[in-house]
């Protein structure tokens, strides 16, 4: 008799430990589910409104930077400097020439990098976008790519909790400019 009521003791401790453990994980997975907003859109977008340029003339990035966490964010650094390979063309001569966006202030204009300050807090789900064109200068090389790549730290969740990445440009292609045919004028 006192086999059978340790038996049936011990499967109520096991049911026990086995609900314990699931309670356990499935607050867990909760947890991990909350941690973003918006998991599926980058917390920083590129794009560009042309794909190549000519010495001379102007590709203007757009970079979106998108709160993708539940709670506000209350710092952000992102700096834009050029791309490793891009830098080893010095014939390629460009500059980040402004920056403008509602709520979005750069420092560095004028040359090859950039920081960019957000105006905070930035709410959840919502976004700060920049537009920085690249001018490509008249006495620049062609037949090479201009890029760049972006770091951006943040801080988020009271600062309690921070998030950063690197994310890069649309490659811009600098062609050679056409001639003019002969006899035109």
């Amino acid at each position: 008799m006192s086999f059978l009521l340790l038996s049936v003791l011990m499967r109520l401790t096991h049911l026990r430990r086995y609900s314990l453990a699931a309670a356990l994980a499935s607050s867990l997975a909760l947890v991990g589910m909350s941690q973003s907003a918006h998991a599926d859109a980058p917390d920083v977008a590129f794009s560009a409104d042309q794909t190549t340029a000519t010495p001379g003339g102007t590709v203007n990035l757009k970079m979106t930077f998108t709160n993708n966490q539940t709670t506000d964010v209350w710092f952000v650094y992102q700096s834009v400097q050029p791309t490793w390979t891009t830098t080893q063309r010095p014939d390629l001569k460009y500059a980040l020439a402004s920056c403008s966006g509602e709520g979005v202030t750069c420092t560095g204009t004028g040359g090859t990098t950039i920081g960019v300050n957000y105006s905070v807090p930035v709410a959840p789900g919502t976004s700060r976008t920049v537009t920085i064109p690249v001018q490509v200068a008249a006495d620049s090389g062609c037949n090479g790519n201009i890029a760049f790549y972006s770091y951006v730290y943040y801080e988020y969740n009271d600062s309690q909790s921070h998030k950063d990445g690197v994310f890069n440009s649309p490659t811009v292609r600098v062609n050679c400019a056409t001639p003019a045919p002969a006899g035109a004028r």
